[in-house]
């Protein structure tokens, strides 16, 4: 009779020698029962007496030594000898102590070496094993643990058992784990994975990380019954890395999917692991059927790794792409990208072309004062036309490179830029070469100033000089003709500019700030251009001589600004509170001298004999030609900020007052040249902006010739007001745009961002750049797949106009170009499970629509389904997708594309 009997207010021991063969003390009371040592009372000859004393039971007398330290004397030598006690532990104890709690109750059942213990959450923790569960047996001989659950009267469950080991954590009906070696077995057990919930008739645990399930099933859906779920008989786990399956079928709200595999490989974590990329079908009208994006991911090392990925079209073409990525912490990180096209379409034409990209950053904390970066895009100029299915990429006519290697010195006024360029132009097949360009500055030194200055500075002191250098070369050709080396050579360029500034800083006169200026600029040129009117040809002859040649200028000046401020009340009862003008005028006066009028002539440009121009020797090298006659000008301008008070009558604390902005900024600027012959007005330069409620922002700017015309549009220097009293002349260029948007629901949720230019690159979940460049691209063109619900309405707009005035090509006349464009996007909930979306572009100017799309999207809980459609414009195409909401099953979806194209 080995049971423990339960009272009000005490317990009683059936037997009471097992209180002394235990070593236990029970005590009564109703409180819960802890002792966080248990096992080393069934084996330990100590017992407890009634006052708490410990006694020795059956052991005989120890003999206490003399003294702990026992020193033998040698001859020339001290050794000290240290007393230690040895003892046996008994073979069946554990590696270390067991503690427990129990809420209810807990027996032990000496003669077999059994303890069980009672209560919702009774406790158990040996290392890093830790059981919880209603009922808990564990038998010191084979050091297994058994768990239960336990019911009510009803039959409900009270509690569950759950084991924890490190990272695994699990709930099971029944759980028998070896507390020694962390072996176990449990019978239906609900466990966790990262995303992946893990359900098993049962599972048995080998190790700390590797554990296999007998008729399991697993899904990223949380809820007790699953929406859909991946069903195997056999399942081995690694924890927290990957899961491989026997014959395994989907089922569906329960419904078995007559869909069968042989095996399957599930990833069970993110980060970085080498594997075979999973390819998708798609659908070409020129190119055929494709399996798409086929690939390897690799990594090769702790800093670099590679992905391979190829595409197949049925009518005979393919790509293939290779993609390494570095990376080193604090150091430095990058990534290649090299692109090969091989297009055949149902006519059987087609071509090869290329694509190569670089991008590489370092970090400045491993050289410091030194800076390495890379942005190289560069290939065949039919490379971005011919990728499938990507209107986006379609539409780009335009590559860009960007080599540059910087230079800080360390407590010196210099730094040094050398930086190498590209730029294609897709559509004339002109790629432009800038290599290299060296930039050399000295900040700006004050010669006047002591090493050690006590008090403020000297005006004088405030005199300072700099240096800012700059060397270039360009050059150019065509890549659809042949010998293009003779052409970088042919077409070579090179030049340098040179700029010293000296400029002294005065202390404010008054609410005056002024500052004078001397500049100093010379240019190196590399040809020097000479234009002669051809009559027996009637045409104009241009002669080059190439050379060494140089060109300077120097300006004077002294500039002025101050600040004027200006306010109306209206009276504490209003709702305008105030509103506040402040003006910034600025003024000055700059000359500099004639010392170039030598290198400009007068040159015939048509057979009348009555127009002439004057161009310089100089026109047509890297650095532009200084230009003729001496300049005294006064410049001035005005800029405008104007701010309005608004009381919120609802509120009364300080936040009653807000601030609110008209007008960010109204400037206008130009000049007036004293010694010029004729024009001495220069043009106007008008700038504005504004945000209007913090909703709409309006930029403008534009630029006006305060001149008359002629009959055929040319100015005369005759000012406009002289005609018109009010005019500022007549525009020659000028732009506005306006942007607003609005939204619904919570101010605090953001819409999703499905523009290409504004993914990031970031690499936060170890995949290597390349796939994040595709995920991009799919957002893009999938944007119902990235909805947001909690926003249950947005609308954003935005309008562009630009206009310039330019010569007619026969020179008969001037004309006005005006461009216009619009853009939208708009999202609307239909219900809280279905959102309607679109984007679009329209072209006033041309009348044409491009980039119009439409999507519709339902939310399922674990999974979503989107309908994607661009019905006009060149690029036309539609898809439909369901797949699951987890990142890991990202490739697991039933999609539908469909693109068509305008040859």
């Amino acid at each position: 009779m080995n049971h423990l009997y339960k009272g009000k207010a005490k317990y009683i021991l059936t037997w009471a020698s097992a209180l002394l063969l235990a070593g236990i003390t029970l005590y009564a009371g109703t409180n819960s029962f802890n002792a966080p040592y248990f096992h080393s009372y069934l084996t330990s000859n100590a017992v407890l007496n009634n006052a708490g004393t410990q006694i020795i039971v059956d052991t005989p007398p120890v003999k206490k030594p003399d003294s702990n330290l026992i020193k033998k004397q040698l001859p020339d030598t001290i050794v000290t000898v240290i007393d230690t006690i040895n003892f046996k532990t008994s073979k069946d104890s554990l590696d270390a102590p067991v503690s427990y709690h129990a809420d209810d109750s807990m027996v032990l059942d000496v003669p077999t070496n059994k303890i069980i213990l009672y209560g919702k959450e009774t406790r158990v923790k040996y290392i890093d094993n830790e059981l919880v569960a209603p009922h808990i047996e564990f038998d010191q001989k084979t050091n297994k643990m058994r768990a239960y659950l336990t019911k009510d009267s009803n039959g409900n469950v009270i509690s569950w058992p759950t084991f924890t080991q490190a990272d695994f954590k699990s709930v099971s009906d029944t759980i028998v784990v070896d507390m020694k070696t962390g072996k176990g077995l449990t019978k239906s057990t609900y466990t966790k994975q990262d995303e992946m919930f893990v359900h098993a008739d049962k599972i048995k645990k080998i190790s700390p990380d590797v554990f296999y399930a007998y008729r399991g099933r697993f899904t990223t859906c949380n809820l007790d019954t699953p929406h859909f779920s991946f069903v195997s008989n056999r399942i081995k786990f690694i924890n927290k890395k990957m899961a491989f399956t026997g014959p395994v079928h989907p089922e569906i709200e329960g419904i078995p999917i007559p869909v069968s595999l042989p095996f399957g490989i599930f990833p069970l974590s993110k980060g970085r692991h080498s594997g075979i990329l999973q390819p998708s079908f798609t659908a070409n009208e020129q190119l055929g059927l494709a399996l798409e994006g086929l690939g390897y991911y690799k990594i090769l090392s702790d800093h670099w790794d590679a992905v391979v990925r190829g595409t197949i079209y049925s009518y005979g073409g393919w790509t293939a792409s290779l993609s390494p990525r570095y990376y080193k912490r604090y150091h430095y990180q990058g990534n290649f990208n090299i692109n090969i096209q091989h297009f055949r379409d149902i006519d059987k034409a087609g071509g090869r072309n290329f694509n190569v990209t670089w991008s590489h950053q370092a970090d400045t904390k491993s050289r410091p004062g030194v800076t390495f970066s890379a942005s190289v895009n560069a290939g065949s100029s039919k490379f971005n036309a011919s990728i499938p299915n990507n209107p986006q990429r379609n539409f780009q006519n335009q590559m860009n490179s960007s080599i540059t290697y910087a230079k800080v010195w360390k407590d010196k006024p210099f730094n040094l830029t050398i930086s190498a360029n590209h730029n294609q132009n897709t559509e004339q097949k002109l790629i432009n070469l800038n290599l290299p360009d060296i930039a050399f500055n000295v900040n700006t030194l004050y010669p006047f100033r002591s090493k050690e200055t006590v008090g403020n500075y000297k005006w004088f002191e405030n005199l300072g000089i700099a240096l800012n250098s700059n060397a270039k070369s360009l050059t150019y050709f065509y890549d659809t003709a042949s010998n293009i080396g003779k052409q970088l050579i042919d077409k070579l360029q090179w030049g340098a500019s040179h700029n010293v500034p000296i400029s002294l800083s005065l202390p404010p006169l008054g609410p005056l700030q002024i500052g004078p200026s001397v500049s100093y600029q010379e240019y190196w040129y590399q040809n020097k251009f000479v234009r002669k009117w051809n009559a027996a040809d009637k045409k104009v002859d241009t002669t080059i001589t190439k050379g060494f040649y140089a060109a300077r200028e120097m300006s004077f000046g002294v500039s002025g600004s101050t600040r004027i401020f200006g306010m109306i009340g209206f009276g504490k009862n209003s709702k305008v509170q105030a509103i506040r003008h402040e003006i910034r005028p600025s003024f000055g006066f700059s000359y500099h001298p004639d010392m170039n009028a030598k290198d400009h002539y007068l040159l015939q440009t048509d057979t009348t004999g009555k127009n002439f121009i004057r161009p310089s020797i100089y026109d047509g090298n890297i650095f532009s030609a200084f230009g003729e006659g001496k300049s005294g000008a006064i410049t001035f301008g005005i800029d405008n900020n104007i701010q309005m008070k608004v009381k919120n009558k609802k509120d009364t604390g300080e936040a009653a007052i807000k601030k609110v902005t008209l007008i960010d900024g109204f400037s206008i600027n130009s000049s007036y040249n004293l010694l010029a012959d004729s024009f001495k007005l220069a043009p106007f330069s008008i700038q504005a902006r504004t945000n209007l409620f913090e909703k709409i922002s309006i930029t403008a700017s534009g630029t006006t010739m305060p001149y008359v015309t002629n009959s055929r549009g040319d100015f005369v220097d005759k000012l406009v007001w002289t005609k018109r009293p009010f005019s500022l002349g007549t525009l020659t260029s000028g732009n506005i745009a306006l942007q607003t948007s609005f939204k619904g629901g919570d101010k605090k949720e953001k819409l999703p961002n499905t523009t290409d230019q504004n993914m990031q690159n970031a690499n936060n979940a170890g995949m290597p750049l390349d796939e994040y460049q595709q995920e991009a691209s799919y957002i893009s063109k999938n944007p119902g797949e990235f909805a947001n619900f909690n926003i249950p309405w947005s609308i954003s707009f935005s309008y562009a106009l630009t206009y310039f005035r330019s010569l007619n090509a026969d020179y008969s006349g001037y004309k006005g170009n005006i461009a216009q464009n619009i853009s939208f996007t708009g999202t609307l909930n239909l219900s809280p499970k279905w959102q309607l979306g679109g984007s679009g572009y329209y072209n006033i100017t041309t009348g044409e629509i491009n980039g119009v799309s439409m999507y519709i999207t339902r939310e399922m809980h674990c999974w979503q389904m989107a309908i994607n459609l661009s019905p006009v414009g060149k690029y036309r195409f539609f898809n439909i997708t369901i797949s699951p909401k987890s990142s890991i099953l990202r490739d697991l979806k039933i999609n539908r594309t469909r693109y068509f194209y305008d040859l």
